[in-house]
Formats: structure tokens, C-alpha cells, sequence
């Protein structure tokens, strides 16, 4: 088919969470995860990115970034492009953005919730969040473009549907999918797989509508989760993913249209056409040649290290009893509580990944990889290592660098200053709605079917008692 080239005024979507945005030519590019792999290695691009879209990139000004997850900051897509401003959101702790000062780039942080001219038709907003996630709101000749990539509402939401009402054209660009693009590898403690939430299959195009009538879109673009699984012991996670068809299985919505996941969109000539690159045919690829060996042990000095590094979480000592690892067939036990070893958690990983995210403070990349093994004793509720595991360890301590209760306590009291109302709606929704949305999805699979017009019906109520709390 043939491409619109550089546009006057537009934007395009591209790879997996990679919107470029158009100005007289290419202005910004979000989450430019070009070339490489994500996670030691267990992502890669489900589809190739056209040399147009490539070109495009590198005529950019400005690069901004999302978080620090591997498929958003790619370090290996961001070193062929120094010469670019790096745009950040202000986060916490500001760990992106000293480390890659410290590398020699040109970084600007963006003053949160205020809009930041980049031309005279283009300005930005950025909305960070305590989950170390942010928002991009793209105002774009008067169009507006929400890119949501991989962020849930952490009382932001009421906030951005504000903006979004005083636009009459908007585009929601957000992660959506089956729920493989978290951690899923668990297994019982008699060795067995534990089937993922994404093995229901939820039509994703009902989550889409559900979305998009929360927010009060317009258009919809499937955004941020366009990934394939490639290495021998996190293939089996393929099975969960998404392919492009499956965005519009169960869509259906009278004030939302449902858009192809990579688009050109040029405003001026009120013209939108697909981009069609090719789909990435994959063999499956030794963990070796990403460095783990599962045969190899920790010596002495990494078991010291992999203690320390969790001693220093001190939330876990409140809320586990103990931590197992599992390296090379050995056992190495980290106890929180002496004598008691009712709730705990069990992992089973390869030594060179296993220290290289202890060694980088990167935990939550061994998680999504999904090629470690994670066994859950005790009771952990349906949220597994959410709240008291994931969010302390990888969010809290990894990105914003606060590890005891009184770094936590300043923590939540900036963000809590930043936003008071939306603070407080962001505690309702972790403590209160997501567990009974969890229960109630719960139950309703248990008694109907996941496409079926009752389940969708009463999804749909709940997510209208969600929108009218928060």
C-alpha cells in the first residue's frame, strides 16, 4: 500500500508503544523500542518497523519516556538516538533521568499537569504516578492524542477524562490485551503451572469499549503490547498474547471507532491509512545465548549480595516470612520472621539474570520475562504479589529508590501533595475496587461465559460504579 511520507500535521503509530507526532515533519517519538530484545531477552517485536517509520524517528526532536521497562526505554534504540532532547516525566526519585544524564544525554524533566510547547501546533502534558508509570497528553493542532501505554488509572483518571471533554476529536492509545504483559509464570507447590487470568480469553474488544467509554474517546488505537515471546523457557507464555485480530473480538460501542493498531494519521488532509509491516516469524532461542545457564549456582559472594539487596526492602519483613531462591538446583533461604515460615514465596531463576537484576536493581524485568518460576505459600489473596511484593520491590524501591518506612512515608506524602483527591481515589481503587473487581470477574466466569451478552453486561455495570467513584 502506499504510505503518506512526512506529514504536515499527524502522527503515526508503530512497534510496540512507539507514537511519532508530526509538525512540519517529525517532532516527537514516545517509547522508541526499535531493534533488540526486552527482558533478558524473552521479548522481542512481534512485527518489523518499515525503514519509512524508522527514518521518521530519527527525524525527531524530542524523545520522551514513559517508565523504565525494557520495551519503553530501550537502551539499545536510544543509543542511535543522542543527538534527540529526552523528555521525562517527573518521577520520584528521578532514577531515569540521573542515569541517563550520567550517559551523556541531553534530558528535560516535564513540569507535571502543565502543557509544554514543543511547536507552535504541538504541546505535551505529562501526568506521573506513584506507580512509577506516566501519561502523555498530546495536543495536537487541537486534537488530542492520550497516551496511556502501559499506565492504570492511579487517580489521574477523573483528571485526564476532564481534558479529554473539551476536545471533539481524541485518541485513546493504551495497553490492552489477554494479561500477559505482567508476571504469570506461578506454579503450585507440587510443581504444576498455575493457568493465568489471560487463559479466560476475555474478548479484548470488550475491555477496549469498556475503556474507551470511561474515558470518552473518540477513537481507540491498541497500543503497548505488540510483543512475541522468544526464548525456549518463556515460549510457553505465547499462547497468552495477542494478535492483531484479537483487538476487535467483542468490540462494540456506538461513540467509540475502534482503529488498526498501526496507523498514519494526517490531519490536514483528513486521511488515515493502515501501516502494514510485516509480522515477525520467530524459532524458539536457547537462554543461553542470552547468558543463563539454569545449571550454574550463585557463589558465596551473590548469595550475600541477593539477601541484601531484599533485606533492604523493609516492607517485606512486615508482610513475608521468608524469600526462596532457587539457582541451579540450590536452595538459598532468606528468613524475615525466625520460626514461623507460613507465607512466603519461592523462585526459581537462572543465575546470570537473577544477579544481573539484582546488580542493576531491575527485579520487575526478571518478573515480566516470565521464564522464572514463582511459587506462592500462604495466603496471598487473588492479587498474588500484588500490593505487598511487586510494587515495593520493582516500583517503590528499584525505580524510586525509597526501601524504609519513613523513604516510603515521604513517598506517598509527594504524591499525595501533587494530587490529594486523586491520591486518596488511587488508594480506594487498590484497597477497594480492583480486589472486588477481581472477585467479581472471578465469580462470573465461574457461572458464565467469558463472551457471552450476561458477563458483558455485567461487566459493564461495574465499570459504570467505577467510573461515578472515581
Amino acid at each position: 500500500m502506499r504510505h503518506l511520507g512526512n506529514m504536515e500535521l499527524g502522527f503515526e503509530t508503530i512497534g510496540n508503544a512507539t507514537l511519532i507526532c508530526h509538525d512540519g515533519g517529525p517532532v516527537l517519538v514516545t517509547d522508541p523500542w526499535l531493534d533488540g530484545g526486552a527482558y533478558f531477552g524473552s521479548w522481542t517485536l512481534s512485527h518489523e518497523i518499515p525503514e519509512a517509520q524508522r527514518e521518521h524517528v530519527r527525524g525527531c526532536r524530542y524523545v520522551w519516556l514513559s517508565h523504565g521497562h525494557p520495551d519503553h526505554l530501550s537502551t539499545e534504540s536510544l543509543e542511535k538516538l543522542r543527538d534527540k532532547t529526552v523528555l521525562l516525566p517527573n518521577h520520584f526519585g528521578h532514577r531515569i533521568r540521573d542515569d541517563l544524564k550520567a550517559q551523556g544525554f541531553n534530558v528535560e524533566v516535564l513540569v507535571d499537569r502543565v502543557w509544554t510547547p514543543l511547536t507552535p501546533r504541538l504541546r505535551v502534558m505529562c501526568i506521573p504516578d506513584m506507580n512509577q508509570d506516566a501519561v502523555l497528553l498530546v495536543d495536537l493542532g487541537g486534537r488530542l492524542i492520550v497516551n496511556l501505554n502501559d499506565a492504570g488509572d492511579r487517580g489521574w483518571g477523573r483528571f485526564v477524562r476532564k481534558v479529554i471533554s473539551g476536545y471533539s476529536e481524541s485518541y485513546l492509545l493504551a495497553l490492552s490485551g489477554y494479561g500477559d504483559a505482567d508476571m504469570i509464570n506461578y506454579f503450585t507447590e507440587d510443581g504444576s503451572r498455575l493457568p493465568p487470568y489471560a487463559a479466560a480469553k476475555t474478548p479484548v474488544g470488550q475491555t477496549i469499549a469498556r475503556m474507551a467509554s470511561f474515558y470518552g474517546v473518540r477513537y481507540f488505537v491498541p497500543f503497548s503490547s505488540m510483543h512475541k515471546y522468544q526464548r525456549n523457557d518463556s515460549v510457553w507464555a505465547s499462547e497468552y498474547t495477542t494478535t492483531l485480530e484479537d483487538y476487535a473480538r467483542g468490540f462494540e460501542s456506538s461513540t467509540c471507532e475502534l482503529l488498526p493498531a498501526f496507523i498514519q494519521r494526517d490531519f490536514l488532509h483528513d486521511r488515515l491509512e493502515s501501516i502494514s509491516p510485516r509480522e515477525r516469524a520467530l524459532q524458539p532461542v536457547d537462554p543461553k545465548v542470552f547468558g543463563d545457564d539454569w545449571s550454574e549456582h550463585l557463589n558465596s559472594r551473590e548469595a550475600q549480595d541477593l539477601e541484601a539487596y531484599f533485606r533492604r526492602v523493609h516492607h517485606l519483613e512486615r508482610v513475608l516470612d521468608f524469600l526462596r531462591f532457587r539457582v541451579g538446583g540450590r536452595e538459598h533461604f532468606i528468613p524475615f520472621r525466625r520460626g514461623r515460615f507460613h507465607k512466603g514465596i519461592t523462585f526459581e531463576a537462572p543465575r546470570n539474570s537473577l544477579m544481573t537484576a539484582v546488580r542493576y536493581e531491575v527485579f520487575d524485568d526478571l518478573l515480566i520475562g516470565n521464564f522464572m518460576k514463582t511459587t506462592l505459600h500462604g495466603d496471598f489473596g487473588e492479587g498474588r504479589l500484588y500490593p505487598d511484593f511487586s510494587p515495593y520491590v520493582a516500583k517503590y524501591a528499584d525505580n524510586g529508590r525509597v526501601r524504609t518506612r519513613n523513604e516510603l512515608a515521604a513517598y506517598f506524602a509527594e504524591y499525595r501533595r501533587r494530587d490529594p483527591v486523586g491520591f486518596l481515589r488511587s488508594r480506594l481503587e487498590t484497597h477497594c475496587m480492583r480486589p472486588l473487581q477481581t472477585q467479581s470477574a472471578e465469580l462470573l466466569r465461574a457461572v458464565l461465559k467469558p463472551d457471552s451478552p450476561a458477563f458483558r453486561k455485567a461487566k459493564e455495570a461495574f465499570w459504570k460504579v467505577r467510573r461515578a467513584v472515581l
